[in-house]
Formats: structure tokens, C-alpha cells, sequence
């Protein structure tokens, strides 16, 4: 695999963070609740390990860096029509109509991937995902993709609470009975992608040192691969 001193940093700055994050969390200043500083901690870490594996996937096409561009931007999902059309109360029709341009759903996904200037992945960052996570995912993934049909979905997680073998690397991912209905009743075709081996488990936090996870040069080339192929697409 190419760029191996990438990968080791990208080992050693989870390291870093998962094993510091107690420490940080335990010491900060009064004020600000331990578990949101263990989940922004967290949530900061994956984000970033994200944005450096879609530069390592894209390396790997050998494209030219120039059209590959990552966006912090928010989408402005519109009011529906047909929604408008059949309200009952013509004054609140006609309300919305003289003021449609306030009427939107402002989202801001973690990552959205730019290829060309044409936005192309949405990636959703996660320090874990149960189903209740994930349908809401799916729900934000089916706003996006009215405005973005041919959008492609991934989600980057350190850890899997979805049940099934989400969290075992193997060649085929069977994934889980819950997981596979919800999937079932959305339009998106999202990809998962787990970092950490082993399912989430609630009282066995990974930033204390007794339930420490390594993560792997293995797990982080298989990551890669997977963005790649979905990159590759757009080539």
C-alpha cells in the first residue's frame, strides 16, 4: 500500500486523542458535561481520519489532486411543492408562497466530496452507529439525494452498534437483520464502513485503558479501498 508513513500517522494520532480524551475530558473546566466532551472528542478524531483516507483513496487513482475537493457546506433543502399545493388553508398558502425563499431545511453533512466541481459523496462521521443513528442518517441521506440524485453515501464509523458483523472484517459483510429493513425502506445505497474490530459495546468505553481498541494498518487499507472504488466511479 502507498503512502504507509500516512497511515502510521493517521494510527498515531488516534492513539494520541482516544488515549487522552479521559484525561482532557476529567480536566477541563467546570461547565462542560464529561460525556459531550468524550463525544465531540470523538466525533472530531473520525472526521478527520475521514478527510485524510478520501485524500489517500484519490492518490491512489493517481488524479490529478487539483479536481478532488472536500466541502464544509450547507444544503438547502427546498419546501415541496406538491406539499404547498395541497394545503387546506388558503392563507397560509398564500403566506408561504410571498415568503418561499425562507422555506428550506438547512443540513450540513459531515463531509461532502467535490470531483470536477460536481459534488459527488456524502460522508457521515461517526464514533459509533446504532439503528436509531442510522435512520436518522438514512432520512438526512434522502433529503440530500432530492437535491443530488446521483449523490453516493458512506458511512465512516470507529465502532459498530448495528448488530450483525459489521465490525468483522471479512470479504462479505452479511450485516443485520434490523439494519437491512431499515436500509430497506429508503432509496439510498449507503456504504459502511467500521475502523474499530468488535461490536460497541455501552459499558466497555474504548478511551479507558482497559477497553482500548487498536486500529490497524489493515482496517485503514481496507477503508481506503472501499473509498477508492466508490471515487473511481467518477473518473
Amino acid at each position: 500500500m502507498k503512502y504507509s508513513y500516512k497511515i502510521q500517522e493517521i494510527i498515531a494520532a488516534y492513539d494520541n486523542s482516544v488515549k487522552n480524551i479521559d484525561t482532557e475530558a476529567i480536566t477541563a473546566k467546570e461547565g462542560r458535561a464529561y460525556g459531550g466532551i468524550i463525544r465531540a472528542g470523538k466525533g472530531k478524531l473520525v472526521e478527520s481520519i475521514a478527510k485524510v483516507l478520501i485524500q489517500l483513496a484519490w492518490d491512489g487513482l493517481e488524479q490529478d489532486p487539483d479536481r478532488l475537493a472536500l466541502i464544509g457546506k450547507q444544503i438547502k433543502i427546498p419546501i415541496k411543492q406538491d406539499y404547498i399545493d395541497r394545503l387546506n388553508d388558503e392563507e397560509v398558502t398564500a403566506y408561504i408562497k410571498r415568503n418561499i425563499k425562507n422555506y428550506y431545511y438547512a443540513y450540513k453533512p459531515d463531509i461532502l466530496v467535490s470531483i470536477d466541481d460536481r459534488i459527488v459523496i456524502e460522508m457521515e462521521c461517526k464514533s459509533y452507529t446504532e439503528n436509531a443513528m442510522l435512520k436518522r442518517i438514512l432520512v438526512d441521506a434522502t433529503l440530500v439525494k432530492s437535491q443530488y440524485p446521483d449523490m453516493r453515501f458512506i458511512l465512516l464509523q470507529l465502532e459498530s452498534q448495528l448488530g450483525g458483523d459489521f465490525s468483522e472484517f471479512k470479504e462479505v459483510t452479511l450485516g443485520s437483520p434490523s439494519t437491512h429493513t431499515l436500509l430497506s425502506y429508503f432509496d439510498i445505497e449507503l456504504n459502511i464502513i467500521t475502523l474499530l474490530e468488535g461490536e460497541r459495546k455501552v459499558d466497555r468505553p474504548i478511551h479507558k485503558p482497559e477497553f482500548y481498541k487498536s486500529l490497524t494498518r489493515k482496517n485503514i487499507e481496507n477503508a481506503i479501498q472501499i473509498i477508492e472504488k466508490i471515487l473511481s466511479e467518477y473518473l
